[in-house]
Parts: C-alpha cells; sequence; structure tokens
C-alpha cells in the first residue's frame, strides 16, 4: 500500500484587490490552493497613482513583478508649484526627483498594479467576482465560510483582504470598538483619458493652500490623472455629496489644470476615487484562523504612500511565515515582525497631514523653502545622504 504524500494546504482569500491577490501569489509559490472571492462584479481600473519606491520596489521584486510593471510604470516628471490661479511659483525638474528616489523606483496608477497581480495569477487560483463571506466559523482544524453565492468553502486560512471598509473584520472581530479612526479630511483621484488643457507632457502641477492640496499630472492620454486632499469637520456630509460636487466645491476656485479636470469629473463621475481618509488600528490582526492583510488591518491612508507596498509586503511575508510555521504559530510570527513598520508608517502618515492639507500659511512657507532648497546641489546632496543613512 502506498502512501500519501502531504495533504495540500487551502486558503479563501476574500477581496481581490492588491493584498488579496498578492496573498494568492506568494501562497501559490507556498504550495496552497487558493480561492478569492471579490464582492465587485468586475475587477477595477483607473485609481491614483501609486509610488514603489524603496520597500516598494522590493517587494514588487520580490514577488516577481517588476518586469511587468516596468512596462506600466509612467515615469517621472517635471512638478510645478503653482498659486490659485495656477501660474507657476517654483518648478522642481524630474531629473532631481530621479536623483533623490534613485533607480529602483516605478510610478504605476493602483488599477495597472492589481492587473498585473491578477495576470500573474489568474491561471493558478480560482477567482470568484460578484461574491463575499456572508458567515465564517471556525475550529482548531480550519475556518468554514458560507459565500454569497449560496456555497460553503472549508479552508485551513482565511485571509480577509476586502480593504478599509472590512466585512471580514466586522464578521469575525466584531464592529465594537470601531477600529477606524477618522482622520477628518477627505481624498479624491480622477484617471484622465487625455491630457489636462494647458499642461505640457511630462508636468504636473501643485497647488497648496491651506487645508488642502490640488496636483495634475500630464503623462500623455490614458496616463494622466488628478489628485485632491482637503481638511473637512464632516466627512460623512462630503460622501453623501459625491466626489463631482464635493470636490467642485472644494476647488472650483482654482486655475491651471484643475478646471479641466473636475469638469471631466461631473462629465463622468464613474471611474474616480473618492472617500474619507481613515486609519485602521486593531490589537490584533488575526483571531485563531482568519487573519487580516492590508487595509483591513492596518490602513495607513494616503498620507503615508505606502499602503499599496505593505499590501504586497504583508502578502510576502506571510508566504515566509507558512513555510516555516504551522498557521497559528505563523500568524503569531508574522504579526510581530510586521508591526513596527506599519506603526511607523501610520505615524508618517499623521505628520503628514500637514504637507497634503497644511492647517496654516506657515506651514505652506516651510514646505515650499524645503522644495526650494532640494534644488541647490549641495543641500539635495546632504539630504540624499542622510536618508540613505536612515534606511
Amino acid at each position: 500500500m502506498g502512501t500519501s504524500g502531504p495533504r495540500e494546504r487551502r486558503a479563501l482569500i476574500i477581496g481581490a484587490g492588491i493584498a488579496g491577490l498578492a496573498a494568492a501569489l506568494r501562497l501559490h509559490r507556498a504550495g496552497w490552493r487558493t480561492l478569492v472571492v471579490e464582492r465587485a462584479l468586475a475587477r477595477r481600473s483607473g485609481g491614483y497613482m501609486i509610488n514603489l519606491v524603496d520597500g516598494g520596489f522590493d517587494a514588487a521584486e520580490h514577488l516577481g513583478l517588476v518586469p511587468a510593471l516596468k512596462e506600466r510604470d509612467l515615469g517621472l516628471f517635471t512638478s510645478v508649484i503653482v498659486r490659485a490661479d495656477g501660474t507657476a511659483k517654483f518648478a522642481v525638474p524630474k531629473e532631481i526627483v530621479a536623483a533623490s528616489v534613485g533607480p529602483r523606483a516605478m510610478s504605476v496608477f493602483r488599477g495597472d498594479l492589481e492587473t498585473v497581480l491578477y495576470q500573474a495569477v489568474r491561471d493558478d487560483t480560482e477567482i470568484r467576482f460578484g461574491t463575499t463571506a456572508t458567515a465564517i466559523e471556525q475550529d482548531a482544524d480550519g475556518v468554514t465560510a458560507v459565500l454569497s453565492d449560496g456555497s460553503t468553502e472549508r479552508a485551513d486560512l482565511l485571509i480577509g483582504a476586502d480593504g478599509l471598509h472590512s466585512d471580514t473584520r466586522g464578521l469575525v472581530f466584531g464592529a465594537a470598538p470601531d477600529p477606524l479612526v477618522d482622520m477628518g479630511h477627505m481624498v479624491g483621484a480622477i484617471p484622465l483619458d487625455a491630457s489636462p488643457a494647458g499642461l505640457g507632457e511630462g508636468t504636473g502641477t501643485t497647488f497648496i493652500g491651506p487645508g488642502r492640496t490640488a496636483a495634475v499630472i500630464s503623462l500623455g492620454p490614458g496616463r494622466s490623472s488628478a489628485f485632491f486632499a482637503y481638511r473637512t469637520p464632516d466627512t460623512a456630509a462630503q460622501l453623501r455629496l459625491g466626489p463631482a460636487e464635493a470636490l467642485s466645491e472644494a476647488f472650483g476656485d482654482l486655475g491651471g489644470g484643475v478646471p479641466d479636470a473636475l469638469r471631466r469629473l461631473r462629465a463622468d463621475p464613474g471611474p474616480a476615487y473618492f472617500d474619507s481618509a481613515s486609519q485602521v488600528r486593531l490589537d490584533s490582526w488575526s483571531s485563531g484562523r482568519v487573519v487580516l492583510l492590508g487595509d483591513a488591518a492596518w490602513c495607513v491612508t494616503l498620507f503615508a504612500g505606502y499602503g499599496a507596498a505593505l499590501a504586497m509586503s504583508g502578502a510576502d511575508r506571510l508566504g515566509d511565515a507558512l513555510e516555516q510555521h504551522d498557521v497559528p504559530a505563523a500568524l503569531k510570527s508574522w504579526e510581530a515582525g510586521l508591526r513596527p513598520e506599519t506603526a511607523k508608517r501610520q505615524a508618517l502618515a499623521r505628520r503628514g497631514m500637514a504637507q497634503f492639507a497644511p492647517p496654516t500659511k506657515g506651514h505652506i512657507w516651510m514646505n515650499e523653502a524645503a522644495m526650494r532648497a532640494m534644488r541647490v546641489p549641495a543641500f539635495r546632496n546632504l539630504m540624499l545622504r542622510a536618508a540613505r543613512a536612515a534606511k
């Protein structure tokens, strides 16, 4: 009588965004069989621009995504700081940006990163759209989930990678106390099919005023975008207004490329990203054999500029832990190793709000003084050495 080999372990992943697809990719390479379910009816496209530098580039490299991402790299651009009417104050040439970020850096749209991840996993994992978990139960040996398509799935591990407003988190961890911490800010991003009016290709303009920032980036048709951030006392009221009305109300007085971007938003608000900025703070990211990953566990907000990197790095390191330990020990080891980095990034985001939505004109002056100084070679070299030493 022959003997059977080790049983193939199975993971159910809730959410087909960056965190969920990265987890499916990494666990497949670790020998797991995976099922990904996604509430949306189809894959999303577009979204805001993501900068993959330092740890973000490392995570993409570890997952084998760099060659495909380089084909979608938006490249660097000259950044022009402008007044409210759109006239230039000063420019930071792309050569200076290149020197500051180094060669291990890419900029891609969030939707393009998700597409590259999807293409990497689609032949090796089952993906069901229009489906999510409605009930989750577990015991010492595994997890059972009832799905919205009427099926019941059994797995060794369930990964909740369903974003900031995670249903998995509510089902397993409960709603009280609320782990969502409202930061009192709104963020919006608009992909633009055509270059913004009045902006030369390879140029981005940024207006920074008290409590708000508006950036418009012209990189050619299908590669241009606009980004907005602003402080508000009532994020719920802004969400009820919707992106077209809320952003037009907050930024309708600006000139330059902003009016054209807002006009396109009003004509077609569907592709826009618009949400309140919130962080997720939990004492633990796992319960038994259920673990949260990415924004569902530790959302750092766009103000940290590191969410995609943490999602991919978290998935990669989770795969490492599961290759070395059984599920309970792996989850414990993984969380202990990753928590310091997420805490650091959340703290950086809280401080970073003063750059995206400066509370006073004094903060604006200090931010602009720092950017102007980056154009001075001696100061720039000093800052680069200090940044490298801090890594």
